[in-house]
This record gives structure tokens, sequence and C-alpha cells, in this order.
């Protein structure tokens, strides 16, 4: 009886201790996820932040009276490259994709500039890029979910507050972000 009894409790202990490397396995891969959709945000961002300079020096010489159009522009890439955290970095891009939005829709107001192949290649490039930021914004948002979700729920809420997991904020749209461009002449 007492051996069937010690086997039982070994038994338990390892299954315990099966279960705890799985929880915390799962917290590492997943929070390792998590920091590769962060790293996949600032690679589109980077290459966005690249094209910029090209695009704004391509557009100067068409649009000779929109120079606050491009110093806003100017304006928000610097703010984006200088954010810092996450949230900085949210609001920073909200402004630039506002002030590429504007960009773009005043250059329909320049029919040379529209046929202009450096600049159509440019523009492509752009779009294409903003259609990667947002893939990387969705996969890094799930993987804050799926991150958040087990640091939250029982029982791996308690591997995961003491082994010092904790939750990650979504990357959120701004609210400038979500409306729609003005363009005033």
């Amino acid at each position: 009886m007492q051996f069937v009894l010690s086997n039982l409790v070994w038994i338990i202990l390892v299954l315990i201790a099966a279960w705890l490397i799985l929880t915390y396995n799962s917290l590492v891969r997943t929070r390792n996820r998590v920091k590769e959709g962060w790293s996949d945000i600032e690679v589109q961002l980077k290459r966005r932040y690249d094209l910029i300079p090209n695009l704004v020096n391509t557009v100067k010489g068409y649009m000779t009276h929109e120079k606050d159009v491009f110093e806003k522009v100017t304006n928000a890439r610097a703010r984006a490259l200088g954010a810092q955290t996450k949230q900085e970095k949210a609001g920073a891009e909200g402004e630039l994709t506002n002030t590429l939005k504007t960009l773009f829709a005043v250059a329909e107001n320049y029919p040379e500039l529209k046929a202009n192949v450096n600049f159509l290649e440019l523009q492509r490039e752009v779009s294409d890029t903003e259609n990667k930021i947002q893939a990387a914004r969705r996969f890094y948002n799930g993987m804050v979910l799926n991150l958040n979700t087990k640091v939250q729920v029982f029982p791996t809420n308690l591997i995961a507050q003491l082994l010092g997991f904790k939750s990650e904020e979504f990357f959120k749209a701004e609210e400038d972000e979500k409306e729609t461009v003005k363009v005033e002449f």
C-alpha cells in the first residue's frame, strides 16, 4: 500500500513539474512572439521613413505652393523617428500617416506629377509599406492578446506573476488616424 502511495505522489509531482515547465515555455514563446511582432512593425516603419525623403524631393519640384505640406510631413517623420515608447510611436505614426495621406491628396491636383514614373513608383512603395505596417500591427496585436490572456487567466497567471511576466499594450490607432483627412486649398 505504501509503495502504491509513494508512486502516486511521484507521479503527481512529475505531472506538476511537467505542467510548470510547459506553462513557462509557453509564456516565453508567446513573449518572444510579441517581441517579434514589435520588431516587424519597426522594420516596416523604417522602410517608410526611408521612402519619405525621396517622395518629398520628387514632389517638391511639382508642388511649389505646398510648402506647409512638406513641412508637416518632415516634422511628422522627425517625431516618429524620435518616439521612444510604444505609445509615443503609435501617436507619431498616426500623425505621419495622416500627413502622407494629405500629401497624396494634394498631389491629385498636379497632373504632371501623377504622370511622373518616380512619383508613381514611390506612391506604390509607400502604399505597399502601409499595407505591411497594418499586417505587422495585426500580428503584434494578436500576439499581445495571446500573451495577455495567458498572463491573466488562472492558473497560468500564478506562474506568470511569480516569474515576472507582464501584460503588454496593444498598438492602437490614434483618434485622429481614424478620421478622414481634410485637404484645404
